[in-house]
């Protein structure tokens, strides 16, 4: 996928520079010339002016204009060419036919509800909303509307006003809480960092009273963090900061990440993923998994083999660390990957083994042997783990 999109960057600049390095003129020029030539010769006719000679010339000019623009045109067409060319070389294992999947009217609204929620989740809400009149999809008023407040939201932060996130994390704090979030931390830590490096000369006293009034309640959810802020005062000004143990308090991103992390949130509290699902399939599904998928079957059905896994795939698919959802723990002991049924499990001694291996490892009473130490558990008092 990377090698073809470079191919098309490189098709991109060699049309832009067929256009600019061509003999003739471009299209546009071209017809720009041609619709003033017309208009001369339209003043002169309405005035009189106008004799044989003129007509004459005019019949020329145009012969001369179409030239031109078929020359461009073949330049066009060529472009064009080499483009299908390499996309041709690029994909050639062509796509699947697969059955129509959106038949019945159950998966037409669901589809379609898929695709206005990411309208919405996206902040198209115009588009959203000639969607959702052209479609029988029925998003509640609600839910545009929390939308809608989470990117006004958002521009707030992004225009470096803490004020609406903060009010809205003050209003869902046990939510947050149950979620052990840092939202609220981070927005009062943006602020304080703020008012540390604004002033000129320095004067860290407004902060300090900020860190007092704001920051105090968090102390003993994050004790260093909040040392560590305090400790940043004795590098003032920012040009020490940046060069001292605390550079990280004067980068940008500890504002930067709050947008994603809001949005994460404020989504958690909609009930929703943090990423929007169609971008997560198109990333998945246009990175390559599609191509790779259909050159596995191809090939198990050459091989007249099919896969019996129903929860696995039969190829490895290389994702971002961002988009794994499972866990991915292969048992050391049986070698196998784990799944819903035979979640990895962590003994007393901290070895983490499949739960089939701690099974047929186990011995009367309920006691385990650990295979890569000498200590014994008991089965029972495994716990299971999440990767």
């Amino acid at each position: 996928m990377d090698a073809a999109l470079k191919e098309l960057d490189k098709l991109e600049k060699l049309t832009s520079q067929t256009s600019s390095k061509g003999k003739s003129p471009s299209i546009a020029d071209s017809l720009d010339s041609l619709l003033q030539s017309l208009r001369d010769v339209h003043t002169r006719c309405t005035s009189g002016e106008a004799t044989p000679a003129d007509l004459s010339q005019l019949s020329k000019v145009v012969e001369g204009k179409k030239k031109e623009v078929d020359e461009r045109q073949k330049e066009i067409y060529s472009s064009l060419s080499r483009l299908g060319k390499a996309l041709d070389k690029k994909f050639s294992t062509p796509l699947p036919n697969y059955t129509d999947l959106f038949t019945s009217d159950i998966s037409v609204i669901s589809l379609e509800r898929i695709v206005a929620l990411h309208l919405l989740r996206s902040g198209q809400f115009d588009v959203a909303q000639t969607f959702l009149e052209e479609s029988a999809v029925d998003i509640p008023s609600e839910l545009r509307s929390a939308f809608v407040d989470m990117h006004t939201i958002l521009k707030a932060l992004r225009d470096q006003d803490i004020e609406p996130a903060l009010n809205w994390a003050k209003q869902n704090r046990p939510f947050l809480k149950s979620r052990s979030s840092p939202l609220e931390f981070y927005l009062h830590r943006s602020q304080y960092i703020r008012l540390l490096l604004s002033s000129h000369p320095p004067n860290a006293l407004p902060a300090i009273m900020y860190a007092n009034e704001a920051l105090r309640p968090f102390y003993a959810e994050h004790p260093i963090e909040f040392q560590r802020l305090c400790g940043c005062v004795a590098y003032l000004p920012i040009s020490r900061l940046q060069s001292s143990p605390y550079s990280d308090l004067a980068s940008p991103n500890i504002h930067f990440d709050l947008e994603p992390l809001f949005a994460k949130e404020y989504c958690a509290s909609l009930g929703m993923s943090r990423q929007l699902p169609l971008r997560v399939v198109g990333d998945i599904g246009g990175g390559g998994a599609l191509a790779r998928i259909e050159k596995g079957r191809k090939v198990m059905r050459e091989r007249k083999s099919e896969w019996s896994q129903t929860d696995e795939l039969p190829i490895e698919i290389p994702i971002p660390s961002e988009n794994r959802y499972h866990s991915i723990f292969a048992c050391p002991v049986s070698k196998e990957q784990s799944t819903e049924l035979n979640p990895p499990m962590m003994m007393s001694c901290g070895h983490v083994i499949n739960k089939d291996s701690l099974q047929k490892l186990s011995k009367p009473g309920g006691r385990v042997k650990c295979p890569y130490c000498p200590i014994e558990s008991l089965v029972n008092g495994a716990l299971r783990v999440y990767f």
